[in-house]
C-alpha cells in the first residue's frame, strides 16, 4: 500500500495547481493553451506537486475541454511534476476509452499521471445531449468507476476485451466532489478524495468528515488522503490582489447570469458591476479563497488547513494577465519555504 505524497518538513502540506486554461478577453484558445504549458513549466520549477486540468464544455473562457489531449501536452513539456485531470467527467465517456487514454499517457510519462474523476457534466443540458451523454449516466457513476478500475488491472488469459494501452498500469484514480456523495464513494472504494471548495464551499467540512470516518483501506491507499482546492490570488499588496481577483468574480457572475464568456480583465470596483444579492453570493462562494499579499494569503491558507486538516492543497487562479498569474503562483510557492 502506498501513500500519495511524502510530507516534507515544511509547515505547509504539498501544494498543487488546478488550471482551467482560461481564455482571457483579447486573447485566443491557442495562446491560452500555450500559457498553460508555460505555467506548468513554471510550477514545476517552483516545486508544486501536481498540475491538473479540468474538463468543461461549451464555455468560451475555458480551453481544456479535450482534457487528455492537454494533459499530454503539459506532460511532454515538463519532466517531474505530476500531471492529471481535475477532472475527467466520467459520465461523458465510456470507461474503456478513459482507460485507453490515460493508459497511453501513463505509458508515455510513467509514474506522473493522475486520473481525477467527477460525475457532473461540466456543461449545460443542450451540450450534454451533444456529447451523447444519456439521461441516467450520473446514476451509474459508481459502477463506471469500478469498471474503470477493472480496465487498469492485468488482463486475464480468457479476457475478450482489454484496455490497450491501460491494462496493468498504475494510474492513481481520485474521486472529485463538491458534495458528500463523492466523499462517501471515495471512502467506500479506498480512493483519494479532492473537494472543490473553490466554487462549492458548503459541504466541505461535512464531506471530509464522512470521507475520513468511513474510509476503507484498499490496494491503492491504506489511509484517507484528502485534497482541498481553493481559489488563490496572490500579489505584492492586498489592493493589487483584490483587483486581480475581480476577473474571477466577473466570470462567476457571467456564468450565473447564463452568459459565460472569456475571462474579463479586472475592474477597480466589483460593486459597480453586481447587485447586492450577487455580491453576497460571490462572498459566499469565495469564502475559502486566499486573496491578498503573501501575509494575507498565508493567514487564509493556515485557516483553511486548520478547518480541514487537508493532506494537500490545490490552488486555482483565474487571473486575466498571464504574468500576474505566474507571479501569484510564485508567491504561493514562497510560502512553503
Amino acid at each position: 500500500m502506498r501513500h500519495l505524497a511524502d510530507m516534507t518538513s515544511a509547515a505547509l502540506p504539498p501544494i498543487s495547481v488546478l488550471d482551467l486554461a482560461p481564455v482571457p478577453q483579447g486573447s485566443s484558445v491557442g495562446q491560452a493553451l500555450r500559457n498553460s504549458i508555460d505555467l506548468a513549466q513554471h510550477a514545476e520549477t517552483l516545486g508544486f506537486h501536481r498540475y491538473w486540468l479540468a474538463e468543461h464544455h461549451n464555455m468560451p473562457g475555458i480551453a481544456s475541454a479535450a482534457t487528455a489531449v492537454v494533459i499530454g501536452q503539459i506532460a511532454a513539456a515538463t519532466t517531474t511534476i505530476r500531471v492529471g485531470s481535475g477532472g475527467v467527467m466520467l459520465p461523458n465517456h465510456a470507461p474503456l476509452m478513459v482507460a485507453e487514454q490515460f493508459g497511453t499517457l501513463n505509458a508515455l510519462y510513467p509514474g506522473r499521471i493522475d486520473l481525477g474523476l467527477g460525475r457532473a457534466p461540466g456543461t449545460d443540458q443542450a451540450t450534454m445531449r451533444a456529447l451523447r451523454r444519456y439521461a441516467g449516466a450520473v446514476d451509474s457513476f459508481a459502477q463506471d468507476v469500478v469498471e474503470l478500475q477493472h480496465w487498469f488491472k492485468p488482463a486475464s488469459t480468457d479476457q475478450s476485451v482489454r484496455a490497450v494501452p491501460g491494462e496493468g498500469q498504475d494510474v492513481p484514480i481520485w474521486i472529485l466532489g463538491s458534495s458528500t456523495w463523492g466523499a462517501q464513494l471515495a471512502a467506500a472504494l479506498g480512493l483519494p478524495y479532492a473537494f472543490a471548495a473553490h466554487f462549492a464551499p458548503d459541504a466541505l467540512i461535512e464531506a471530509l468528515t464522512l470521507y475520513r470516518r468511513h474510509f476503507k483501506p484498499s490496494e491503492s491507499l491504506d489511509r484517507p488522503y484528502a485534497m482541498v482546492c481553493i481559489g488563490v490570488c496572490a500579489a505584492d499588496t492586498d489592493e493589487e490582489a483584490k483587483r486581480l481577483s475581480t476577473s474571477t468574480q466577473q466570470q462567476f457572475l457571467a456564468l450565473r447570469r447564463g452568459r459565460p464568456g472569456l475571462l474579463p480583465p479586472p475592474v477597480d470596483d466589483i460593486r459597480e458591476h453586481a447587485s447586492p444579492g450577487e455580491l453576497a453570493g460571490l462572498d459566499h462562494t469565495l469564502q475559502y479563497a486566499a486573496i491578498g499579499s503573501p501575509e494575507t494569503v498565508r493567514r487564509k491558507i493556515d485557516r483553511v488547513l486548520e478547518l480541514t486538516g487537508a493532506d494537500e492543497l490545490m490552488a486555482a487562479a483565474q487571473i486575466h494577465d498571464h504574468a500576474a498569474r505566474r507571479r501569484s503562483y510564485e508567491i504561493l510557492a514562497s510560502l512553503r519555504a
